[in-house]
């Protein structure tokens, strides 16, 4: 079994940090991998469109975590898999999010089937981070591409199974940009 994925926090605000809330994010996915009260996802591959987990079209982080969601509720945020589509091996662009006062922006293109959104629900200040600036909670945010997680459990799921012999790849791009 492999699901390799990256877990680094990204806040695009200009120093001293400050909440992610005002960052836009958008996914490019038509569904995402509703979880269990343990945040393992239960093999449903619900779809987003009327639901605080559209995020095709840009929307503030904190606007959508504001609304009443049993999901958002679970994890006390996002802290979800959504759905890229079937991997061909070609980079495809996965998401963007701009913090708007500054135009700092972040692009992520993959090769993976699936992109995790984490905005930082169990920051609870004991992080350290530049200038001594303790974390709190929704001060940073994780895209991280993989396959689903649960993967092996989940026979639906896009394999996660390596073979003797066989080669892994994957790439991901984190592109930043100001607008």
């Amino acid at each position: 079994m492999l699901n390799l994925t990256n877990h680094t926090y990204f806040n695009l605000n200009p120093h001293p940090v400050h909440d992610v809330l005002r960052h836009e994010v958008a996914l490019h996915a038509r569904q995402y991998l509703p979880v269990d009260r343990t945040l393992i996802p239960t093999g449903e591959l619900r779809e987003v469109a009327g639901s605080p987990f559209d995020l095709r079209t840009p929307a503030p982080i904190g606007t959508r975590l504001q609304e009443q969601d049993e999901q958002l509720q679970l994890a006390g945020g996002y802290d979800h898999c959504w759905v890229l589509g079937e991997s061909t091996g070609l980079l495809r662009p996965a998401a963007t999010v701009l913090e708007p006062a500054s135009g700092r922006q972040l692009e992520v293109l993959t090769t993976e089937p699936g992109i995790q959104l984490y905005t930082g629900n169990f920051l609870n200040g004991r992080l350290q981070g530049k200038g001594g600036i303790l974390y709190q909670k929704h001060w940073g945010f994780c895209l991280e591409t993989q396959h689903f997680p649960d993967a092996p459990n989940q026979p639906h799921f896009p394999s996660v199974v390596l073979e003797p012999g066989q080669t892994y790849q994957s790439q991901t791009v984190y592109r930043f940009s100001v607008k």
